[in-house]
């Protein structure tokens, strides 16, 4: 098997070196130690190096040209990412919107959520975070228990989330609710987009042994979203 990089595949690799030799900031692993106390500090600098990639239309290369990405093939994908852990670079906010929100929005959203949502989570102007696991649930989704009920043209939604990545920072939720509680429990479940500051929303940050708080918990109390 030839494992030989493609005239076009080294040209993609010669671009984004030149690229990020000339736009990486300085992150080696002494200053990363040095720094990891520091939550809001270095918050502030994946902010400022989302929006170096997204000038530099390297925010989210796997996307379709349309959304703002490069429609990079998987070898593409495979070098961009090998690329990055040599310059060490600060992760950016945007992984969850990014390698999950946006492309639920681009398979099942409709055009204005597509026109709403995309462009905000490419460019770095909205966070997203994960509303999926429970305290009594872990990761096992058929058996999470909050719930979300259709009255009229929004749902009631009650219940908990745990270790939500992002959570205090976080403009908008993916949130996995159950909305058919007669259904098998793998199916009764519903994805819904919950704006985080909407009235009934309670983050609770979880302290880490490093003294940083990126998770939390959420508490939802008759959270109304939009149907």
């Amino acid at each position: 098997m030839d494992f030989s990089l493609s005239p076009a595949e080294l040209a993609f690799r010669d671009e984004l070196r030149t690229w990020l030799r000339a736009n990486a900031p300085a992150f080696d692993v002494g200053a990363a130690a040095a720094e990891s106390a520091d939550l809001a500090g270095r918050l502030r600098a994946s902010r400022g190096w989302v929006r170096k990639l997204h000038e530099g239309r390297w925010a989210a290369i796997s996307w379709p040209k349309q959304y703002g990405g490069r429609e990079a093939t998987p070898m593409e994908q495979f070098l961009f990412h090998e690329e990055m852990l040599a310059f060490r670079p600060p992760v950016p906010v945007t992984v969850i919107g990014i390698g999950m929100a946006g492309p639920t929005i681009m398979t099942y959203g409709t055009p204005a959520q597509q026109d709403r949502y995309l462009e905000k989570i490419v460019a770095g102007e909205e966070i997203w975070c994960q509303g999926f696991s429970e305290p009594n649930a872990g990761s096992d989704l058929a058996n999470l228990a909050t719930s979300a009920v259709l009255e009229g043209d929004h749902y009631r939604v009650n219940g908990q989330k745990i270790w939500t990545s992002f959570g205090p920072i976080a403009d908008w939720c993916l949130l996995v609710v159950r909305t058919d509680p007669a259904a098998a429990k793998h199916k009764g479940l519903s994805y819904l987009l919950v704006e985080m500051r909407s009235p009934g929303i309670e983050v609770r940050p979880i302290r880490q042994l490093t003294g940083e708080s990126e998770f939390s918990e959420l508490f939802f109390t008759d959270v109304r979203v939009p149907n």
